[in-house]
């Protein structure tokens, strides 16, 4: 992989977005709102015109959550289905946003559906990210019981990455949510350790351990922060790092 580029100003050479379901909702309760989806996907238009290479896994909760289906006395694993089959509308909704602004993007899913998007291919998905195309990955790993934060651990760790971005409603890692405890310390930066021991509900245990066990730093930012993400590309900015 090249190394970043010096005149740039660029710290990641290639990174993978993880943005959740409820981050599309906006101000709604429910559903896509196409202007927050137009604004991340400026954000990311941004990094990727900066020389960065851009993947984004993106989650299904704004549409339907599997693990409430589950908790209503549904199947898990048909619940989790219909959880995957939610991230890929809000794949193919980040697409269209993102090539109305001249963005060249595929959607490639761990669930095979042809007439839609592609198959997930981990040497396809390089090609495209080495092509200068954002790829986007839906349907989180193709397995129930997996969540997409251990999905976008999984397809970071696939493509390389040099970190893993998560973007958030708030500018960091907090000891507490900061929205409901004033009191609530926020931190510069965690080892793995420390997010695991302490039980910090920043990403799901199997996404931190894959993680450390790849040497891939998590970083943690407000997707609400315009220039948030060019900023932590740069290594600027507020945000939590994890390594």
């Amino acid at each position: 992989m090249a190394a970043p580029s010096k005149k740039s100003g660029i710290k990641y050479k290639r990174v993978l977005l993880k943005v959740s379901g409820e981050a599309l909702m906006g101000d709604l309760q429910y559903g896509q709102d196409l202007a927050m989806i137009e604004r991340i996907c400026s954000e990311i238009k941004t990094v990727h015109e900066m020389g960065t290479e851009v993947c984004v896994v993106v989650g299904g909760g704004n549409i339907y959550r599997g693990i409430a289906g589950a908790s209503a006395g549904m199947d898990r694993s048909t619940a989790d289905y219909m959880g995957m089959l939610a991230t890929v509308m809000n794949a193919l909704a980040l697409q269209n946003a993102l090539e109305n602004i001249g963005v060249g993007t595929r959607v490639l899913s761990a669930i095979p559906m042809m007439t839609v998007c592609e198959p997930y291919i981990r040497r396809r998905a390089e090609r495209h990210m080495e092509k200068g195309r954002v790829v986007i990955f839906a349907a989180g790993t193709g397995n129930p019981f997996f969540t997409t934060d251990t999905a976008a651990a999984l397809r970071a760790v696939e493509m390389h990455c040099d970190a893993m971005l998560k973007a958030t409603q708030v500018d960091g890692v907090y000891s507490a949510d900061p929205k409901k405890d004033k009191n609530a310390k926020r931190y510069q930066s965690l080892s793995y350790k420390e997010v695991l021991t302490r039980d910090l509900k920043v990403m799901d245990a199997s996404a931190i351990s894959l993680s450390r066990e790849n040497n891939i730093p998590i970083l943690v930012f407000s997707i609400h922060t315009p220039g948030a993400f060019a900023d932590v590309i740069r290594g600027k900015g507020k945000f939590t790092i994890i390594e």
